[in-house]
């Protein structure tokens, strides 16, 4: 070995003292970090413990109320069936008895039979009609009601043409209006986006409130007649009618209506002067005037000239009124209350004397959400387009013969 062999070694173990001692220091610090996360993984074992002991206790006392719980739901659920029955069967017993004990018909014999001082000579003819066909049946029950969709406002007319050869369907929305909706079938009125699929048809005059009819490819409806340049009062309280033709959308007829002092013939309906009606007959008016401000009045029609062929003063009241509607020469009354409740047909009168009040039935309508705007009756289909409130309803009716007893 060289001089220099002991310098170097001397130099190694001076270096490899503060080595040793940096290493000691470094394990010691690792140790200490392992047992401290030791104790934090022993501490999170612990508590997971609990928690899992915690969350078995809870589970084994919910399993019970759980149980408890939906054998309560099946026994609530089962007493809301029961309940929903019997209020079902209470509802048709209900109506069974209103219809086994009919309301008092609609005669005030004062005015209307005993002829006394109320009697007015209003010069209307009031004979009995004869009938043009051998329809000779009356309303025995409303059968059914089916709510089709909610379209338009609070008031308008829905329809079929009842002389019509296709399924189209008529919508006349608003008391006040010239525009109506015209459907290929009702099909395409129940779609959600039935506007598309709808034609419009433009007629040069609005209609005064619903008292609309189409009829044998006509649209049948009430106008105020215009006002003279010096604003007279002559034509204040008529209405005229028009007969507009709808494939060639043009005005055929019209004729101002026979009556003056027009006042609206339902209590419950204010915008409806002239309420047209057809039935297997033709054309019907259904009106007021002033001159007897408390009973409704009934006219027949010419549909081809619009002349008013017969006249009745009728004894069905206009208080509470809200629609009637025509069937075999027989005027239906539909009254309700304000705020609206169950509407009830509770007075009829037979233009040729065939049906006697006390043979008629007064059935009540199904539940449903509001008042009737509107009633047209389709005789080739024995059932009523109703307008309630914005919804869209048809009501099947049951017919029975006029001469056999309620």
């Amino acid at each position: 070995m060289g001089p220099s062999t002991p310098l170097l070694i001397f130099c190694l173990l001076s270096w490899s003292g503060p080595l040793q001692g940096q290493q000691h220091h470094l394990v010691e610090y690792m140790e200490r970090r392992l047992a401290a996360l030791e104790e934090r993984l022993a501490q999170c074992q612990d508590q997971s413990s609990r928690h899992a002991a915690e969350l078995r206790d809870f589970k084994n006392k919910m399993l019970p109320l759980l149980e408890v719980a939906e054998k309560e739901r099946e026994a609530l659920r089962t007493e809301a069936d029961t309940i929903s029955g019997r209020v079902d069967r209470l509802e048709r017993e209900v109506d069974y008895l209103e219809t086994q004990n009919p309301a008092l018909p609609c005669v005030e014999f004062d005015e209307k039979v005993t002829g006394g001082p109320g009697t007015k000579g209003k010069g209307r003819r009031n004979e009995k009609y004869d009938m043009v066909t051998d329809c000779g049946y009356t309303i025995s029950q409303v059968r059914s009601m089916k709510i089709l969709k909610r379209f338009g406002g609070p008031a308008g007319l829905w329809t079929k043409d009842p002389l019509g050869q296709t399924e189209k369907i008529y919508v006349l929305d608003g008391t006040q209006n010239d525009t109506a909706f015209v459907f290929p079938r009702l099909r395409d009125f129940t779609l959600a986006m039935a506007a598309r699929k709808a034609s419009r048809v433009r007629v040069p005059f609005p209609w005064v409130g619903t008292g609309q009819l189409v009829y044998g490819g006509f649209l049948y409806f009430a106008r105020r007649p215009p006002g003279r340049p010096g604003g007279g009062g002559e034509l204040e309280n008529t209405l005229q009618l028009i007969k507009f033709h709808l494939a060639n959308r043009t005005v055929v007829d019209s004729s101002v209506f026979p009556a003056e002092g027009l006042i609206p013939p339902y209590g419950l309906t204010a915008d409806t002067y002239i309420d047209l009606a057809a039935d297997e007959e033709g054309l019907w008016a259904v009106y007021a005037t002033q001159e007897d401000d408390r009973h409704l009045c009934l006219a027949k029609l010419d549909p081809q000239t619009l002349d008013t062929e017969q006249q009745w003063d009728t004894p069905c009241p206009r208080e509470n009124a809200e629609a009637a509607f025509v069937i075999c020469g027989t005027l239906y009354v539909v009254y309700n209350t304000r705020p609206a409740s169950r509407a009830r047909i509770q007075c009829s009168f037979d233009a040729s004397g065939t049906l006697t009040p006390e043979r008629a039935a007064l059935p009540y309508f199904p539940r449903r959400y509001g008042a009737h705007a509107s009633l047209r009756y389709n005789p080739r289909e024995r059932q009523l387009y109703a307008w309630d409130d914005g919804y869209q309803i048809v009501y099947k009716l049951e017919m029975r013969k006029k001469e056999e007893e309620v």
